[in-house]
């Protein structure tokens, strides 16, 4: 059974940057569509950014779109995420997603429930 394991949340100032890392263990993440999603208390879960197959197809939310980067370890089988210029809004538990499929727009725009593995997520909190 595929697991996912999130880390690297905490609490940020405004303004300031984090990288959350998904490490993978009984899969290989270079044949996985990955996506990071969050969900703030009292909104429905968003993605964030997705990366395909091949390192060069990815997904940006236009919320994250100019300050979040998606990019992949496979000596570590782990994805992280970036963010930058974090804002207070920016605050929620924050996951990853795994799944064998290549379509990256299905699983990243169509329907997030097409991932078939989920982390247990990172809380993020963006606070003065």
């Amino acid at each position: 059974q595929p697991q996912l394991v999130e880390s690297g949340g905490g609490l940020v100032q405004p303004g300031g940057s984090l990288r959350l890392s998904c490490a993978a263990s009984g899969i290989t993440l270079g044949s996985y569509t990955i996506g990071w999603f969050r969900q703030a208390p009292g909104k429905e879960r968003e993605v964030l950014s997705c990366i395909g197959h091949t390192d060069a197809n990815t997904f940006h939310e236009d919320s994250v779109k100019g300050r979040s980067a998606i990019s992949r370890d496979n000596a570590k089988n782990t994805v992280y995420l970036q963010m930058h210029s974090l804002k207070p809004d920016d605050t929620a538990i924050y996951y990853c997603a795994a799944d064998p499929s290549s379509d990256l727009i299905g699983l990243c725009v169509l329907d997030h429930d097409l991932f078939g593995s989920w982390g247990q997520g990172t809380q993020v909190t963006v606070s003065s």
